[in-house]
């Protein structure tokens, strides 16, 4: 299985520099915001979104050297997700994230909430500062629609009647969307057509649902260790997610321990079985399959380099997660 390390080779360079000057945007005016900025940009995550970016900006970019305002995206990027994983940790009362005590479980939920707030308002800073409109309005969206994919998971749990079409709308706001509107934005810094900066629009989108369809499917089928949370929190939450709507449409006893919101012993593990025993799991891996396989076809456009064949692996890394 390639790992993601080989797979952004071409933009390792890139991406330690964007460690070191995140490290410095965020934490140089406040000791306690540097603690958790180094703590949340040390965290050894994979760095999956300003790779993306930064891919994307060589890509379009094919024999010249990227500028400092795509390099400064990808900063805005990680920002932005990382302010989302701090208010989502403080919302989910999660106390691990990849496996290291998330920020509000070390720093206190006054500094986790202020640390969120500050590097949305940090990224929107920097964004303003791109001068550029049309980008700017792309990443406000993101903000906009990071705020709207919570509310809708907050308002839909334990909604055993929640469709397919509501799941992946709401993983479009809370996932995908930032990859979707970043992509394009890496485009259009480039100067690339409208109808390429769309194809990359639709790459990121579909990336990032696949990404997200895998993530939902590795909360059933991962190791607590792996994961770095316990294994079905999702489902223990009342975020209902692929795997158990398509069970739902095979075994409706699952309805009863979902709509009593698991309340008697034994019910959680009970529903568990029977997601595992259904199609579910199987018919997710080819949702998040075929998503993968939309996201690759919309790289066509792009001229032949080491950047876009990265980027097609990508769906293919996304994918092998399960395996």
């Amino acid at each position: 299985m390639t790992s993601a390390t080989s797979l952004f080779s071409p933009v390792e360079a890139d991406l330690r520099l964007l460690t070191d000057n995140l490290k410095q945007l965020v934490g140089a005016r406040h000791p306690i915001l540097y603690a958790a900025a180094e703590h949340l940009f040390g965290a050894g995550g994979k760095r999956l979104r300003p790779a993306i970016v930064l891919l994307l900006s060589r890509a379009t970019m094919p024999n010249q050297e990227i500028t400092l305002k795509h390099r400064r995206l990808a900063e805005i990027t990680e920002m932005i997700h990382t302010a989302s994983l701090v208010h989502d940790d403080v919302i989910d009362e999660a106390e691990l994230r990849r496996g290291v005590p998330t920020v509000h479980s070390s720093f206190g939920n006054r500094v986790a909430v202020l640390a969120g707030d500050f590097l949305f308002a940090q990224s929107s800073w920097y964004l303003a500062n791109l001068d550029n409109l049309e980008v700017v309005k792309l990443l406000s969206e993101v903000i906009m629609d990071l705020a709207e994919g919570e509310i809708q998971q907050g308002l839909n749990r334990f909604d055993a009647t929640l469709s397919i079409e509501a799941y992946l709308s709401k993983s479009y706001y809370k996932t995908a969307s930032l990859l979707a509107n970043s992509a394009k934005a890496a485009g259009l810094l480039s100067g690339v057509s409208e109808e390429l900066a769309q194809d990359l629009y639709s790459y990121g989108r579909h990336i990032g649902l696949a990404f997200q369809i895998v993530d939902d499917i590795l909360d059933f089928t991962g190791s607590s260790d792996a994961l770095g949370k316990p294994a079905g929190s999702d489902l223990k939450s009342g975020n209902l997610t692929a795997p158990v709507l398509y069970a739902l449409e095979e075994k409706p006893y699952l309805e009863g321990f979902i709509e009593r919101e698991f309340a008697q012993e034994g019910d959680l593990e009970q529903a568990l079985t029977l997601i595992e025993d259904s199609q579910g799991i199987q018919r997710s891996r080819e949702l998040a399959a075929s998503h993968a396989q939309l996201a690759v076809q919309r790289l066509e456009h792009l001229p032949l380099t080491e950047s876009r064949q990265a980027l097609i692996e990508l769906a293919d890394y996304v994918l092998s997660r399960l395996y």
